[in-house]
């Protein structure tokens, strides 16, 4: 198990067909203590994640939920708190939290960029900001963020200009990060995935689009939430020791550069 024991922090795991989820089964699944964070986190969806986990490891899990609205640093910070009163410590925060908006540059409003910058970007900020609170006190953690290919081609399938604007404000923060809290024996990393079977192409990308866009990616089919949730457990684990400031591609080839 990688992650024996660990504590880990994974934002945006409330949808059973995302990344967070995903993230948070396969970390269970190797021995990690689990707390769940999302906005629209209540008893009912803690419990749905709980159960589904289960079902599928056939074995109890260790999970604890707390809502979070990430663009609020209070949430945040509360939401560490009560892990380390609930778990004494963390280990590790893996940011999945994201909203995408597909508009057109001059369709763009001011509350638009705002909520998408609130979340994505600022957001991250807020909840790395909270966990380095805790592993600057204990000298060790680790930090995965999410973030886009949209961020690095400038664009993406479903989201704007804002959207791969606050993708790639992620990118540099967590190379900042990874530079500045180094020396502390902190690891800070960020995975950009492209075309991932989650509910973000819900309603922003037709069945005819998704094939044309398969077809053009070297391994023949999109991403899947676990495709992306194994790089973030990779990261995550001593196998990335000595990894830091690294972006991972998880695009199956769209993107090659």
């Amino acid at each position: 198990m990688l992650l024996k024991d660990k504590v880990c922090v994974i934002a945006g795991a409330a949808s059973l067909r995302g990344i967070g989820y995903a993230t948070a089964e396969l970390f269970a699944s190797h021995g990690a203590k689990i707390t769940v964070l999302d906005a629209v986190m209540n008893e009912g969806v803690a419990g749905n994640i709980q159960r589904q986990i289960e079902h599928h490891l056939e074995h109890s899990v260790d999970l604890y939920a707390v809502r979070c609205d990430i663009s609020s640093i209070s949430d945040c910070r509360h939401a560490m708190e009560l892990t380390v009163s609930h778990y004494g410590t963390v280990d590790c925060l893996i940011n999945c939290a994201a909203v995408v908006m597909s508009q057109p540059m001059l369709s763009i409003e001011e509350r638009d960029y705002d909520c998408v910058l609130g979340v994505n970007l600022k957001g991250a900020f807020n909840l790395c900001k909270s966990a380095l609170e805790v592993f600057s006190a204990r000298q060790s953690g680790t930090i995965v963020n999410i973030a886009s290919v949209a961020a690095q081609r400038g664009g993406g399938l479903v989201g704007g200009a804002h959207y791969a604007a606050s993708k790639g404000g992620v990118i540099s923060l967590t190379r900042s990060i990874a530079r500045e809290f180094g020396p502390l024996g902190i690891r800070a990393n960020v995975v950009c995935p492209s075309m991932t079977e989650t509910g973000m192409l819900d309603g922003n990308v037709s069945e005819k689009q998704q094939q044309e866009i398969t077809a053009a990616i070297p391994l023949r089919r999109a991403g899947k939430a676990r495709d992306v949730a194994g790089a973030c457990l990779f990261l995550a684990s001593d196998l990335a020791a000595y990894v830091t400031g690294a972006t991972l591609d998880v695009n199956g080839g769209s993107h090659i550069h």
